[in-house]
């Protein structure tokens, strides 16, 4: 049902109790101007994604911690991000605010905000999973430029959407009706968007299936089908309040309760994804550094770990050998026949020790540790240089005496 305002009822700024009238008198709704209780919703969904904006950001000042190095923290931090704008999107969309203004450029809040983010968090999300999947699934690598024709496919797609609803008339989109200081908008496009978006959690609920047998140690199955669950009970909760109740902007409880919905779930997502592994960071830190290590040794017997020693185009993951590739197979590490890595095959392999990594001495740093042990990902030294025979040396005069913890410092 389209709003259709009374001629005589346009003005700069309308009395409270009139727009009230004039709304009942269009929609049959006793309508709720927005008071003290929207302003307290506000303020409470911004204290939460402002407790989650300092779990990041503590997130980024400890990413040298294993654990959280390997949650691929950029596109999480990306998520929240869309998060974050897509909360300020809801407000003017869910006229929390008297709508004059800025606040009277319907498109801006409900295109270019509420849609807009609301779909880069479910493509954020789709990407995420998918470099996991082509890590572990695929065995390909997910370098910088697979994170950059990602960002552009999601750039292009939500984009391209939000752009086509832009250049259309108003009255098909969104449109800003003065007679009572609200935005309507059409019910093709709420059904186009929430098809949308349906479509894209699909593929996130493909991915997680795709992903539940991945080694342990980056296993996030369970996170996953809780995120997955939360966001389906969002796109229900959204579907059911746009379809059914056109007009729910009007009630100050309904407008509440979906600002608060969208508001919880993406913070929730944002904390499954590396709310552990932070929390972990601070109350229980070596030990759960220790115990992430040991599932990472126990996953290497089964040749999880066949990682790449090309130092071009490092990601928050670990690059997997791709047997289709001659090139990149050219670049390669394998621990179990190269002889510049230390370990020769039937002599020594460096997990059948029943403590391959010396994880206790080297959280302690009581002893040398190896760290080319680990995934390339998960190293502190990223790249790794091997001599070429017959290439003169960049370092004519040798190097340099072992540091006291066995590393040479050129």
């Amino acid at each position: 049902m389209a709003l259709i305002e009374p001629r005589a009822a346009r003005a700069a700024y309308l009395d409270p109790d009139k727009r009230l009238m004039l709304i009942k008198m269009m929609t049959g709704m006793d309508a709720q101007n927005p008071d003290r209780d929207d302003t307290v919703t506000l303020c409470v969904c911004g204290g939460m994604l402002g407790l989650t904006g300092i779990m990041v950001v503590y997130a980024w000042c400890n990413y040298s911690y294993r654990p959280i190095r390997a949650k691929n923290l950029t596109w999480t931090t990306l998520i929240y991000i869309a998060t974050v704008l897509w909360f300020i999107g809801d407000i003017g969309t869910n006229q929390h605010v008297r709508m004059v203004g800025v606040w009277a450029n319907c498109k801006l809040w409900v295109i270019w905000f509420r849609i807009l983010f609301c779909f880069v968090f479910a493509s954020m999300t789709v990407v995420r999973l998918y470099a996991l999947d082509r890590v572990f699934n695929q065995k390909k690598p997910f370098t910088t430029r697979s994170s950059i024709v990602a960002g552009a496919i999601v750039v292009f797609f939500n984009g391209t959407f939000c752009l086509i609803n832009q250049l259309l008339a108003p009255a098909k989109s969104a449109e800003y009706v003065p007679a009572i200081e609200a935005c309507n908008i059409t019910m093709t496009l709420r059904i186009v968007a929430l098809a949308y978006q349906w479509v894209q959690w699909t593929a996130c609920g493909f991915l997680i299936f795709r992903l539940r047998n991945i080694q342990s140690s980056f296993n996030e199955f369970y996170q996953s089908i809780a995120i997955f669950a939360v966001i389906i009970g969002l796109l229900l909760e959204t579907t059911i309040i746009n379809l059914k109740y056109q007009f729910y902007v009007f009630s100050k409880a309904r407008r509440i309760e979906k600002t608060v919905v969208d508001a919880v779930a993406g913070v929730l997502v944002v904390w499954l994804f590396i709310g552990y592994p932070v929390l972990m960071s601070i109350f229980n830190r070596r030990e759960y550094e220790q115990k992430w290590l040991e599932m990472l040794a126990r996953d290497a017997p089964n040749n999880t770990f066949n990682v790449s020693s090309n130092p071009n185009g490092t990601t928050a993951y670990a690059k997997m050998n791709d047997p289709a590739d001659s090139a990149f197979q050219t670049s390669q590490l394998h621990f179990d026949n190269d002889p510049h890595s230390g370990y020769i095959s039937g002599n020594h392999r460096p997990f059948d020790d029943p403590d391959p990594l010396n994880i206790e001495s080297t959280l302690n740093a009581h002893v040398p540790y190896n760290d080319n042990l680990l995934p390339m990902a998960l190293r502190n030294n990223m790249h790794i240089h091997r001599p070429v025979l017959n290439t003169p040396s960049m370092f004519p005069h040798g190097y340099s005496e072992p540091s006291p913890d066995g590393r040479h410092v050129l």
